[in-house]
């Protein structure tokens, strides 16, 4: 019932009145406090990811640093809202994708899963402790309890996914998010091992591509992913891959040696 009633269209999205075309190509394009599971993966669809504010004081820093381009209708702010300056919403122009005809494994890193411990990558085998490890101890707690449960609500119907970097049966490692058709947005990842978090996006780049996907969504660009291959595309690029036709199978779930990623 859960995955019947998040893939049937709702007749009233949310999203139907955001632009993308015309958003700001940096910073939020929205604002609206909608966590349940269907807006959010409708957001996904589109081409959007949550940002929540952590508490209050965030929420009033948000209202007046975003007031006057809400005013000036730059910025939407979603209907039906009761605190609507608690997630923002952001589609980022470009955005740094790992297209997976294009990944990289950094020589160190290759180095690494050759003579270091022998690790092992599942997907799909513990999402809930995964996306918690994500959140522990970072100061701005993004993830919070509800987005944390409307994530677990779209791992459960089948559309967020986890990838797991095991040292024996110790987790060290992890990344999650959701798949939309050919794309993969990823929102976090997490490392206990050094290297880990790393293996965790390469694998997830490896897996995806073997299912038939396109690319890894990582959301923010930086030096840490570029090692891995992504690179900034126009927005519009993105859009058209996030809506380009799927024809790819499900993520393999299985153990695999994380060596193979060395090849």
């Amino acid at each position: 019932m859960l995955i019947a009633s998040l893939s049937r269209p709702r007749p009233k999205s949310p999203w139907s009145a955001i632009d993308l075309r015309a958003a700001p190509p940096e910073g939020p394009v929205a604002f609206g406090d909608d966590l349940r599971p269907e807006t959010l993966l409708g957001a996904y669809r589109q081409g959007l990811y949550p940002f929540p504010a952590e508490g209050p004081e965030h929420r009033l820093i948000n209202e007046i640093s975003y007031e006057p381009e809400v005013a000036a209708g730059r910025v939407k702010l979603l209907p039906g809202s009761t605190e609507p300056y608690a997630v923002a919403w952001c589609s980022p122009d470009p955005r740094p994708l790992i297209l997976v005809d294009r990944a990289r494994v950094q020589r160190s890193l290759r180095r690494q899963l050759r003579q270091g411990p022998q690790w092992t990558t599942t997907v799909d085998v513990c999402f809930e402790r995964v996306v918690r490890q994500c959140r522990t101890g970072r100061t701005e707690r993004w993830l919070t309890d509800e987005l944390l449960a409307a994530m677990v609500r779209l791992h459960q119907a089948g559309y967020a996914h986890s990838v797991e970097v095991w040292e024996g049966r110790e987790l060290v490692g992890g990344t999650f998010g959701v798949r939309v058709g050919p794309v993969f947005s990823a929102d976090s990842q997490f490392t206990l091992r050094s290297g880990a978090g790393k293996v965790a996006v390469v694998d997830l780049t490896r897996r995806l591509a073997e299912a038939g996907g396109t690319a890894v969504d990582v959301q923010y660009d930086g030096d840490h992913v570029r090692l891995l291959g992504a690179r900034p595309v126009p927005r519009a690029h993105y859009l058209d891959l996030l809506h380009s036709p799927d024809h790819g199978t499900a993520l393999k779930t299985g153990p695999l040696p994380a060596r193979r990623l060395a090849d």
